[in-house]
């Protein structure tokens, strides 16, 4: 069933030319593809490893690395990452829970087109005092200007 839903993942993501996932390969030779795209620096299977590692699909769950392949994806504007970023600071997930930084990547997804982000942001945003939310909106305006 695992592999069922993996496949069904990476066919949903992988419509970039250099996907890397086959579903007529094996997940240690598909894992290992992913990597040698996601180091050469293509954002989309930066991303899929990062949502690998964040559930565990194919390798142990490690939240740590997937908030470090979701950076590298979401530095090129990948807005699925930037929101699973905001999603793994809301919840403290690979780092310590902060609805700031939340706020900051749901807010960078909504502007780069993602839906979920702009909602997203509007629920951590119950949470912070209005002070938090200025302070969240400055960092999402600063990371802009650096990475966009």
């Amino acid at each position: 069933m695992k592999n069922i839903i993996v496949t069904a993942l990476f066919l949903l993501l992988s419509t970039n030319a250099f996907a890397c996932y086959d579903e007529s390969l094996s997940d240690k030779t598909n894992l290992d593809n992913c990597l040698v795209e996601a180091e050469q620096g293509y954002a989309e299977a930066q991303y899929i490893l990062g949502y690998m590692y964040s559930k565990g699909l194919g390798v142990t769950q490690d939240y740590k690395e997937a908030v470090k392949w979701y950076t590298k994806a979401a530095e090129q504007g990948h807005a699925d990452a930037q929101h699973n970023l905001g999603f793994m600071h809301d919840n403290g997930q690979g780092v310590v829970q902060d609805y700031k930084s939340a706020h900051m990547w749901f807010n960078i997804a909504g502007a780069n087109g993602s839906s979920k982000g702009a909602e997203n942001r509007d629920i951590v945003a119950k949470e912070m005092t209005p002070s938090q939310i200025e302070k969240a909106q400055d960092m999402a305006r600063e990371w802009m200007d650096t990475y966009q």
